[in-house]
């Protein structure tokens, strides 16, 4: 089953690809790799362990998680091109004594999964910071290979 199919499958209808906010790209393509810039929800903000619930930083991510796969469809043409996701960093805007991040930052795995199976199982890291741009809950920035 190609990837886009999966994800009518799985009832994702994929937003537009956003726009760079600021002096940058939102995908560089090296070789086999795209280098996805950070990705932010659209309209979330707040601080989780504070204004948003770590149930709400999960379904966040999932959010992020779709609008960089509109990101990489919107470059590729189609999502079938991609061969894995190597690589995954996951920011968290969180108050201090919030330990759960990389629960808040599986929302975004899990997606990467249900779409790509063991090939969206990427290498991850997952950070807390005290700010994120706009006030953001969550960031999420990628790498995955693809078919050339």
């Amino acid at each position: 089953m190609s990837y886009d199919a999966r994800l009518a499958e799985l009832g994702i209808t994929l937003p537009e690809a956003p726009a760079p906010a600021g002096m940058y790209s939102p995908v560089v393509q090296v070789g086999d790799l795209l280098y996805l810039a950070g990705h932010i929800p659209t309209t979330a903000r707040g601080k989780v362990g504070s204004s948003i619930t770590e149930q709400e930083g999960h379904a966040v991510a999932e959010e992020v998680a779709h609008l960089m796969l509109a990101t990489i469809r919107n470059h590729l043409g189609t999502l079938d091109r991609v061969e894995r996701v190597v690589k995954v960093f996951g920011l968290v805007n969180c108050t201090l004594d919030f330990v759960n991040i990389p629960q808040v930052v599986n929302g975004f795995s899990k997606v990467m999964i249900d779409v790509f199976g063991d090939a969206g199982r990427a290498a991850r890291s997952a950070i807390g910071a005290g700010s994120l741009p706009l006030g953001v809950p969550v960031e999420v920035e990628a790498i995955v290979q693809v078919r050339t």
